[in-house]
């Protein structure tokens, strides 16, 4: 399957396709793990080939499935992230940390290593620790996850925090809190966003949500899934990344063709009064 791929461009110059694959909750399941590597590797082949994990996910599970689902592809054609937990993201454990996601990985290094989300270790010891970890060549760059408006502007206070190329957050048609302040903020400096969740975990996030009669219209005028809709929606600034995660080839599949869909500006103000934009600052959304 040929798929037309759109790109979003780091800061550092590097472009990373705009949808890629989460794998939060896989290979936690042995009865799942041959349909769960035949997902992956047919996103891959899809050109979803940002592959984003995490050592918390199945405690070190997801990051062990992922790098057996990437053994048979060109190392080099693949953009893999990880995340380390805040409790181990200073000096006294992020070192041991990266080893364990690369040897689970079973690679020699990320292309990018991310902080899961704010914990007690100061971020100048964090950005430290990751700034030697790049010069050790174990990644090649780093970011944030979960991190709100003042969040990075306090990593934007600290000696080489404007080294952070992404902010990985939830993001989805239902939950938009960010375009208020946070995407703008990131804009402007120039650091894309990673949307996590970008379809509401198949709707449990929000109730209703694949039966929403203005999604249904417009993935009918264009022929394709909701998913389609609501991963075409979430890309539609070129400056996001979307994560879908699925363990089903064909889910994943479909995912993909979501870089073939152009909402129109009549679609985009329909979903718009479906669900309105922000007008005021909002608590990050988490899960």
């Amino acid at each position: 399957m040929v798929i037309r791929k759109q790109s979003v461009m780091l800061p550092d110059g590097t472009a990373v396709p705009s949808l890629g694959q989460g794998t939060w909750f896989l290979g936690e399941r042995r009865n799942r793990r041959k349909e769960e590597l035949d997902s992956l590797r047919a996103g891959i082949s899809a050109g979803m080939t940002l592959l984003d994990t995490a050592e918390m996910y199945g405690d070190g599970k997801a990051e062990e499935l992922l790098g057996e689902a990437i053994q048979d592809f060109d190392r080099s054609s693949l953009f893999l992230v990880s995340k380390v937990y805040p409790h181990n993201a200073g000096r006294k454990n992020i070192f041991k940390s990266c080893i364990k996601t690369l040897e689970r990985l079973n690679t020699d290094y990320l292309d990018l290593y991310l902080l899961h989300w704010r914990g007690s270790i100061p971020l100048s010891e964090t950005v430290e620790c990751m700034e030697q970890l790049k010069k050790e060549g174990k990644i090649r760059r780093w970011g944030v996850s979960n991190f709100d408006t003042a969040d990075m502007k306090e990593l934007w206070s600290v000696p080489g925090g404007n080294n952070c190329q992404i902010n990985q957050v939830l993001y989805h048609v239902a939950s938009r809190g960010i375009e208020y302040d946070l995407i703008p903020w990131l804009e402007e400096h120039k650091v894309p966003v990673m949307a996590y969740c970008p379809l509401a975990q198949a709707g449990d996030l929000k109730r209703g949500l694949y039966e929403n009669p203005a999604l249904i219209r417009i993935a009918d005028a264009h022929q394709c899934t909701v998913s389609n809709i609501l991963l075409a929606f979430a890309i539609r600034s070129k400056n996001v990344v979307a994560i879908p995660r699925t363990g089903n080839k064909d889910h994943a599949l479909d995912n993909a063709k979501a870089w073939e869909v152009n909402l129109t500006q009549d679609e985009l103000i329909e979903i718009n009064r479906a669900f309105p934009a922000p007008v005021k600052k909002m608590y990050l959304d988490i899960v």
